[in-house]
């Protein structure tokens, strides 16, 4: 009888819920009326954190609010443009008059890829081939910047950026996209050379494709038509160069950028979390 006891008792705290990852933390999205920027903050918003969530346009960014994430926790929401420095310096310090702080800021930012992909560099026109560069570069430098100098005071904080495969391998037909992931993935690893000793870390995501995303059904139409075959015939190749036959998913990129924003992983910094299900080799 007491071994049943000691036993129930065993099970019982075995099967108590875990501690969220980010409870009490507060986390600054941009894109977040996006696929990547919403699966995030569904599951930032599980995980405890208080969440302000931003875009370009307002709407579905509260669409989000509304119906994925105050059913988990605390979300605002605010019409910021992610090149604008102004409006996102007088958001974050908006953030740090509610709640004190700045703990992460994560950028999903993303722009329309038609006439930027699947047109061989040799005919791609000078303003599309550099439109990636800049809009990303500058979006990502001004987010990390601005979120940064918030953090310094706490002495504290994560910053997180959303690459992809064409980073670090060569893909016909990309454009300036490749380029423009590269130097996001540079600028991650040296933020956080300069950040580090501040206690900021300074993290990335790099995903294998997410066909639930309306930016990947784009870019894999764009290279389906340059290659002559169907979109679905275009996944089916992507995904056969991974060694499980298959693509990241929405939920397991927004998963790892969970447990990257919490403080179980505060040894990872200047690095590019590898989720391409093997197909890039580290």
């Amino acid at each position: 009888m007491a071994a049943a006891l000691v036993l129930h008792t065993r099970l019982g705290h075995t099967a108590r819920k875990p501690e969220m990852l980010l409870k009490n933390k507060v986390a600054v999205i941009y894109g977040a009326g996006g696929a990547v920027g919403s699966a995030v903050a569904r599951a930032f918003a599980r995980e405890g954190a208080r969440l302000f969530l931003t875009g370009r346009h307002r709407a579905p960014v509260e669409a989000i609010a509304k119906e994925g994430v105050s059913a988990e926790g605390t979300a605002e929401t605010a019409e910021v443009d992610a090149l604008d420095e102004q409006a996102i310096d007088r958001h974050l310090q908006s953030v740090v008059d509610k709640a004190g702080r700045v703990d992460i800021s994560f950028n999903a930012i993303g722009i329309p890829n038609t006439a930027l992909q699947g047109i061989p560099l040799v005919e791609l026109d000078i303003a599309q081939f550099s439109l990636p560069i800049a809009t990303y570069t500058k979006s990502y430098f001004l987010t990390a910047r601005l979120a940064a100098r918030r953090m310094v005071a706490k002495r504290s904080g994560v910053i997180m950026t959303v690459t992809s495969i064409p980073s670090r391998t060569a893909i016909p037909l990309m454009g300036g996209v490749a380029p423009a992931m590269s130097a996001v993935e540079a600028l991650t690893r040296d933020l956080s050379a300069e950040l580090a000793p501040q206690g900021i870390r300074v993290v990335g995501l790099r995903p294998q494709g997410m066909p639930e995303s309306d930016t990947i059904k784009e870019v894999f139409g764009l290279h389906a038509k340059a290659w002559g075959v169907s979109r679905e015939q275009f996944q089916e190749m992507i995904a056969s160069r991974t060694h499980m036959r298959r693509l990241t998913t929405l939920e397991e990129m927004a998963n790892v950028a969970a447990f990257m924003a919490s403080d179980q992983a505060s040894a990872m910094t200047g690095t590019v979390v590898n989720l391409s299900l093997g197909s890039l080799d580290d």
